[in-house]
């Protein structure tokens, strides 16, 4: 359903490349601000269940649920536990609030629902258990239960770290916290039936590596997806992998190469949390939120106490843009999130609609080189690409920070590469300039030294094990 457009949700920075663009930050504090002007509304709080009984709860407020205002308020429920979801996660909701919310919301995320990707996904792909809804009172509405926990910033020893991105392997030596070497390899793993591929690209990259060192004490890695203990339960670098295989050679891969390099400490994370370490770590701050942008987006959180939660922050799959026909999400199906903002799917996206033509069938890692290229020898198209991502940026952090108590954003990645990087951020700050100057006030966004845009993760992933 269409967002009710009477709300007044014009940028004042319009992305010059998609000026139909509706960010969620705005929507939300357009419809916010109704609900406030019409005299308050009903009380409305979503909680979310994950493992070990961890609890996220949000409170807000919504319109009397009326046919003159139910459109609206379905809407911003949806698209509020949408983003939820994504960013804590969760396979059990409860709504605490008006009954009608809460059948809306479990027609919409239901195997016929429009939503039925993230029932799967979040369900028993995740969490190992049906998605499922409750409905109480509002002054029922559970108590959170939330957790963080100390991780990584070891850098005694002799380590390696990886990387695992779609459309390229990295990897970094360390000594002592001293890097010796880093690579990035390029591979194609996305669609690849074999899990060997995968296997042998690891082992090759990780062989790489030990070559630069005298000996091996430590390996830490990073790689899109959800990994609990070491275990892969699901990650888009398997996409190809049918269920049998997946569960036969991808779900303990990491317990067998483990193994092959003599048991030595091993740890894979997802890449959201790698990301936040990575920026905590070059920052030496808390309250870090780090944004990768590469084959997809990535991101991981540091809490102002210096730990990371236990929260998926897999903001790719997060909205970020409200209008009517947004982009559309090939994986999830979903319109308006953050993989098709903040990657190469948006460098591959953005290109023709700037006049840009690159050969067909060139691969988006290639079509982001040569919009980065081109950039370096001054065309102005290419200058709108990265800014047109950067408006994106600044609008979504605003909506991030309903989210997340931030103090600092660090923006990395292959598509922050070079001047785009640059162009990207300041593009960003003019937003939370106009739009909002209290953020602007509170936030520094900032990028790392330019090897670090590209393998900050996998130095990040070396300090994960402890000797």
């Amino acid at each position: 359903m269409a967002p009710d457009m009477e709300l007044e949700t014009r940028p004042r920075r319009t992305p010059p490349l998609d000026p139909g663009f509706v960010p969620a930050s705005l929507w939300n504090r357009a419809y916010r601000e109704a609900v406030r002007a019409h005299g308050g509304g009903q009380k409305l709080a979503l909680a979310l269940t994950r493992a070990h009984g961890r609890v996220s709860v949000i409170h807000t407020e919504i319109f009397p649920h009326t046919p003159e205002f139910a459109a609206r308020n379905e809407i911003y429920a949806e698209r509020l536990l949408k983003f939820l979801l994504w960013q804590r996660g969760g396979h059990r909701v409860i709504v605490a609030g008006d009954p009608a919310i809460a059948r809306h919301l479990e027609r919409v995320y239901s195997p016929a629902g429009e939503r039925a990707f993230d029932f799967e996904f979040l369900g028993r792909r995740v969490y190992g258990a049906a998605m499922s809804f409750g409905c109480v009172p509002y002054d029922e509405a559970p108590e959170p239960a939330e957790t963080s926990s100390p991780l990584g910033r070891h850098l005694g020893g002799c380590r390696i770290g990886f990387d695992l991105g779609g459309s390229d392997r990295k990897c970094s030596a360390l000594i002592d916290g001293v890097v010796v070497h880093t690579e990035e390899v390029v591979w194609d793993p996305y669609f690849q039936e074999d899990p060997d591929y995968h296997l042998e690209g690891i082992h090759d990259t990780l062989k790489r590596a030990a070559e630069k060192l005298p000996r091996v004490d430590a390996i830490g890695g990073s790689a899109a997806g959800v990994y609990v203990n070491n275990e892969v339960r699901v990650a888009s670098l398997f996409r190809g992998v049918g269920p049998d295989l997946f569960e036969q050679r991808v779900r303990g891969m990491f317990f067998e190469i483990q193994k092959a390099w003599g048991d030595v400490p091993f740890v894979v994370v997802n890449d959201g949390e790698v990301t936040a370490l990575a920026a905590s770590m070059s920052l030496d701050a808390h309250a870090v939120l780090g944004i990768s942008m590469g084959t997809s987006q990535a991101g991981g959180y540091v809490t102002p106490e210096g730990q990371l939660t236990d929260w998926l922050n897999e903001l790719a799959f997060a909205p970020v843009d409200y209008r009517p026909g947004a982009p559309v999400d090939e994986w999830s199906g979903d319109t308006g999130v953050g993989a098709q903002y903040f990657s190469q799917q948006a460098i591959v996206r953005l290109l023709p609609i700037a006049g840009i033509e690159v050969p067909a069938g060139m691969p988006p890692a290639e079509q982001l080189a040569y919009a980065q290229a081109i950039l370096a020898a001054g065309d102005p198209r290419a200058r709108q690409v990265f800014e047109t991502i950067g408006i994106y940026l600044g609008y979504a952090i605003a909506h991030y920070a309903d989210f997340y108590t931030l103090r600092h954003v660090l923006v990395l990645g292959r598509v922050t590469s070079g001047e785009a990087g640059e162009i990207i951020l300041e593009s960003a700050r003019s937003v939370l300039d106009l739009d909002f100057p209290e953020l602007a006030a509170e936030i520094s966004l900032r990028l790392p030294e330019e090897q670090d845009r590209r393998h900050g993760q996998a130095i990040a992933a070396a300090s994960l094990p402890a000797l």
